[in-house]
């Protein structure tokens, strides 16, 4: 369920909003209600809400400057505005101003319905980039995880399915990844690391044998 706080001075508007988001059968529950904008600023300032339905002529602060408020610190957060038709040009104002959508009074609820329909699918549109964003990087920060631990293990206990334990993968997974980000399979890489620790063992070795031939 999405959460929703209501922003309006007359506690019937309140009400009506109130009944009617209830009886449309969407996943949203009224989560709070303010009267004004500098008390639901006060509310925001301590509690998180996923959208915000605000009148905007209301005493103490309008809907306007509430807006203007909280973008201050909540740079993102969506905001419907709730106006009457000669409010319509403070309406255009908010909506430059990054306001999600509005609704004009009396609200219909045929219009209220599409108005909450729209919001839910940009934030499933939102939702899906950012899972596209985060599978795109899961490949690189996989195969980091591999390295890491390819580097960090002895080469004699390095075993690919050890490896796909470690990042929670299939092991015949992991071996086509680890080929399609680094170009080789994942036991050429292992045979490479273990050919180049045989070389430096061999010199190392060499070296001493070298450096205690008596003269």
């Amino acid at each position: 369920m999405f959460s929703i706080l209501l922003v309006d001075d007359e506690k019937w508007v309140r009400t009506t909003l109130k009944w009617t988001i209830n009886q449309l059968n969407l996943p949203f529950h009224i989560s709070h209600e303010c009267e004004n904008g500098l008390e639901a600023l006060d509310w925001m300032k301590q509690n998180e809400i996923d959208l915000i339905f605000t009148d905007v002529s209301m005493p103490v602060m309008d809907g306007l400057t509430f807006i203007k408020e909280l973008r201050q610190f909540k740079k993102d957060q969506d905001t419907i505005i709730i106006s009457v038709h000669d409010e319509f040009q403070f309406v255009q104002h908010a909506i430059r101003s990054g306001v999600t959508d509005y609704l004009l009074k009396p609200i219909e609820e045929n219009d209220l319905k599409l108005c909450l329909e729209k919001w839910l699918d940009k934030r499933k549109g939102e939702e899906e980039k950012r899972e596209d964003m985060m599978y795109e990087d899961l490949p690189t920060s996989t195969i980091d995880q591999v390295l890491h631990y390819l580097n960090n293990t002895p080469l004699n206990e390095i075993t690919l399915k050890e490896a796909a334990e470690r990042v929670h993968m299939n092991p015949s997974y992991l071996s086509q990844l680890f080929k399609q980000q680094l170009n080789k399979k994942f036991v050429d890489y292992l045979t490479e690391l273990r050919i180049e620790e045989a070389k430096r063992l061999l010199l190392f070795t060499s070296s001493r044998f070298y450096n205690t031939t008596p003269c």
